[in-house]
């Protein structure tokens, strides 16, 4: 009897969930359900032991079952120019160790040794790889260039080294980033022309990546204190709270995350936004000055050399303002005015777009090319993309600085802006809202002509609802029917193929943490409700904010880059209870609470020691809805729920929810990935599609307009009139890939070409350019210089410039080098010329394209440094100019 009972006992107190099989969850889903004291996810939980203390058992389960099917290709320089792209090299690591054959850079190998189903990629596996570089070399000896598989010409001044990308990690389809992982760089250490390295696969590590219980160890009695019947919302606000205090470096800065230091202008903004404001607003102040450099917003490294191929260095401005709002502090006002000014001054010449009334640059946060855009784009190309997310960023910064123009008396500064603002907005209304879909499309993009890519992006679409660009009605409808998986809102969707998880394939707390506040502002409460879940879940089985997650299974491995104590992270989960629960608002003139309580957190709750300027509040509320029912400051009714900013001292609020029934729709899809992008040829006044699919249905357009195709799935053209084309696959759910890079086509007698060398000084001659040399641009050499044309008929016509920058990688560091261009006195908009590899100089690429009206005769085409022109690295703004191309358009 003893012994059975001992059983008993043990069986009770292994399994902690063992009482809950009874209890209601207050919300579930095919992955996880929530209870108010814990989490369970499969045979994972976390339980909160107490409003301190949490625990859990939730081990990645990244290492089990995977297949020994190994894809990959190798990578010179990290790009894909190996083969084209779908196709691989295949191996199959059956045993412990494995071996490649040699195989030949370029030819395909495939490996045909058989296994079982029940076969899986055992733990620590080595797989050594060897690949014959000597085409390449003796291609270098004899014609100073090999020709990579789509034509280019890689020289071997510009050979800088040789990896390996894959499926399988550490191997990664991210080119840009191989060089960041030793174990993907191939050496020849014997000079015999063959490449090795050894890489460990499924690696196993001692289970340290999580702790097994968290508990409160720092005192957070100075912050706002919260309670409420929901054991586990209490602990991980504590937890958030502990982890913003250990986010405070000695410099009095925030540290972005344990795994990233330093201050980073879009991370350190949106945390502000979220909740930093307020809870530490002299270390956010200091914070966002440290992204200020001769009185400009900085933009952090980027995709060819950050700015301004990357522009939503803005998301500043709105943190200033939050700040302003939530102290009230006037110096603060007058200095962050100036410094939002001068940016967005620079902004106005560099990259507002006057056709479109938006803001070109590539997407707010998601600054990794190929997460988030089709391969065959290049920076360039990136920063003629205007995106949803950096174009609502734009406009409520506007919006801020003519706000805080009006509270410094400059009312033409507050006009001109609004104006701006109004123009951005219709300008997101008018060519990104899908109609038929219900939300923002996440870009344009292309060459001249642009189409609208119809992903999702949820940081944008969210930012839009918040900032009211849409109407009430298109709000409602973003919330209700932008894809929502069962982790979360993704960043985008549908995933693309072939790309890892980091932005791609991936949720971001802090992203699902803006979705948060504008499903409240819109009052779906079902999205609302799904959006804190999604918050709560990874953070009580991780026991840390991490950065970021995979959307297809939850998981905290498996994404490229991952950070625990990530500061946008731990604030978006903060905001939760400030923002959303009680519905604190910081207004300039004071504070305006706008709760939202989920039935499913229905009871009462309580925060004390919330400071406001200079006023203490300790807040009592009970009930749900989004319904304030009653609202009382220090025991006198009021009647409506407003604190004037002049409030001083300690004071206590109670708020009476109406207990109002919201219900709510969202769109649960679930994570699916898009058909890969096609590729084009041009033969005998025929475009085909290289790289057909069977089961997939194909659509063309020419300039941008949807043309018809023929029978055969091909596309017939007039040969005589300049157009680009582009194709798009479209699978069986409805889902469109990306469009094809661009074809253009138009008779030779459409162009003329400007040796550079002709026109201006300091002629360099090196490999693969044209004519007798090229020419050095930088803030010394060729600041100016104009070419005189003459054209022939009247018409549009297309500019652009072939040339070269190594002075950085192409997904990192600040020396995009740009120019303005003039057609004499006229400023025909910027010409950037971002990176294109870390010494390089001779990887020729086009840049961007200017268009324009000319009358038949002669013009002079200026390219200038303008002060407007400064990059964020302010001493190198350089690049190599081998010629202008005129293309007459029509």
């Amino acid at each position: 009897m003893f012994k059975k009972l001992s059983f008993v006992i043990i069986l009770f107190f292994s399994f902690p969930h063992f009482c809950q099989a009874q209890e209601k969850p207050i919300w579930k889903n095919s992955a996880f359900k929530v209870y108010r004291d814990s989490i369970v996810q499969g045979k994972f939980s976390s339980k909160a032991i107490s409003n301190t203390e949490i625990t859990s058992n939730y081990e990645s389960p990244v290492y089990l079952a995977k297949s020994p099917a190994v894809t990959f290709k190798f990578s010179i320089n990290g790009k894909d120019n190996e083969m084209k792209p779908g196709v691989d090299h295949h191996i199959n690591c059956i045993s412990s160790n494995t071996e490649t054959p040699i195989i030949v850079f370029g030819k395909q190998f495939t490996d045909t040794t058989s296994f079982s189903a029940d076969q899986f990629l055992q733990l620590n596996s080595t797989l050594h790889l060897k690949v014959d570089m000597r085409a390449v070399f003796e291609a270098f000896k004899k014609d100073g260039f090999y020709t990579l598989y789509n034509g280019d010409k890689l020289y071997q001044s510009d050979f800088k080294g040789l990896y390996v990308a894959g499926a399988t990690e550490p191997l990664m389809w991210d080119f840009d980033n191989l060089f960041q992982r030793d174990q993907l760089h191939l050496t020849d250490n014997d000079s015999d022309g063959i490449y090795e390295t050894t890489i460990t696969l499924n690696a196993a590590k001692i289970n340290n990546d999580l702790a097994a219980s968290w508990k409160l160890s720092r005192d957070i009695s100075s912050f706002p204190i919260y309670e409420s019947d929901y054991t586990m919302s209490n602990a991980l606000y504590n937890m958030a709270i502990e982890e913003m205090i250990n986010a405070i470096e000695p410099d009095s800065t925030f540290r972005t995350g344990k795994e990233w230091a330093g201050v980073w202008t879009r991370d350190i903004s949106y945390s502000i936004i979220l909740s930093m404001a307020y809870l530490q607003p002299r270390v956010a102040m200091k914070s966002l000055l440290r992204k200020v450099k001769n009185g400009k917003i900085i933009q952090d490294t980027g995709t060819g050399g950050a700015y301004p191929v990357s522009s939503d260095r803005m998301i500043w401005a709105v943190a200033a303002w939050e700040l302003y709002n939530a102290t009230g502090d006037k110096d603060w006002l007058q200095q962050a005015y100036q410094i939002i000014k001068n940016s967005i001054d620079d902004d106005i010449e560099n990259v507002y777009d006057e056709t479109t009334g938006m803001v070109k640059g590539e997407s707010s946060f998601l600054d990794w090319r190929e997460q988030t855009y089709p391969k065959w784009m290049q920076p360039a190309d990136i920063y003629e993309s205007e995106n949803l997310g950096t174009n609502a960023i734009h406009y409520q910064a506007n919006i801020v600085l003519s706000e805080m123009a009006l509270l410094l008396n400059q009312t033409d500064v507050a006009i001109k802006h609004k104006a701006i603002a109004t123009k951005i907005k219709n300008g997101i209304n008018q060519y990104l809202w899908m109609p038929s879909k219900g939300f923002y499309g996440q870009y344009l993009y292309g060459r001249i002509y642009k189409t609208l890519s119809p992903k999702s992006e949820a940081l944008g679409e969210a930012l839009s609802v918040l900032f009211d660009i849409p109407t009430t009605a298109m709000q409602n409808a973003i919330i209700a029917k932008t894809p929502v998986t069962n982790f979360g809102i993704p960043c985008i969707y549908p995933q693309i193929s072939e790309i890892p998880a980091y932005h791609n394939n991936a949720v971001w707390p802090f992203v699902e943490s803006f979705w948060a506040q504008a499903s409240a502002k819109t009052g779906n409460e079902k999205s609302l409700l799904q959006s804190i879940v999604s918050i709560y879940r990874p953070a009580a089985l991780f026991l840390t904010n991490k950065e970021n997650f995979v959307a297809d299974n939850g998981d905290y491995k498996g994404t490229q880059i991952n950070s625990s104590n990530m500061l946008w992270s731990l604030a978006g989960n903060i905001s939760l209870i400030h923002k959303i629960f009680f519905g604190i608002q910081f207004k300039k003139d004071g504070l305006q609470f706008i709760p939202h309580v989920p039935k499913a957190f229905e009871g009462k709750r309580n925060l004390k020691n919330f400071t406001y300027r200079k006023s203490i509040l300790n807040i009592w509320m009970e009930g749900y809805g989004n319904k304030i029912d009653s609202i009382w400051l220090d025991g006198n009714l009021l009647t409506a729920g407003f604190i004037p900013s002049n409030l001083i001292g300690v004071h206590d609020i109670k708020i009476i929810l109406s207990n109002n029934e919201i219900s709510g729709y969202i769109n649960e899809v679930e994570n699916s990935y898009a058909p890969p992008t096609p590729s084009l040829t041009f033969k005998n006044k025929i475009i085909s599609i290289q790289n057909k699919e069977v089961g997939s249905n194909y659509f063309a357009k020419r300039n941008g307009r949807d043309v018809p195709m023929n029978k055969n799935g091909n596309i017939e053209i007039n040969v005589n009139e300049y157009a680009i084309y582009q194709c798009i696959t479209l699978n069986n759910k409805g889902q469109q890939s990306f469009a094809s890079e661009p074809l253009a086509i138009f008779p030779s007698s459409f162009l003329n070409q400007y040796e550079i060398e002709n026109y201006a000084e300091n002629l360099h001659s090196n490999k693969g350019y044209s004519g007798t040399g090229y020419i050095e641009i930088s803030k010394t050499i060729n600041r100016s210089f104009s070419i005189p044309i003459n054209i022939e008929t009247d018409g549009v016509y297309a500019i652009d410039f072939m040339y070269a920058n190594g002075s950085g990688p192409i997904n990192t560091e600040n020396k995009c080098a740009m120019r303005t261009i003039k057609e004499g006195n006229k400023k025909l908009g910027i010409m950037v010329f971002p990176q294109r590899g870390n010494e390089e100089w001779s990887n020729w690429g086009y840049s961007n394209t200017a268009t324009t009206y000319l009358n038949k005769g002669l013009h002079n085409i200026t390219l200038s440094f303008e002060p407007s022109n400064e990059n964020m690295n302010v001493d190198i703004n350089k690049a190599m100019i081998d010629f202008m191309r005129v293309i007459k358009l029509k």
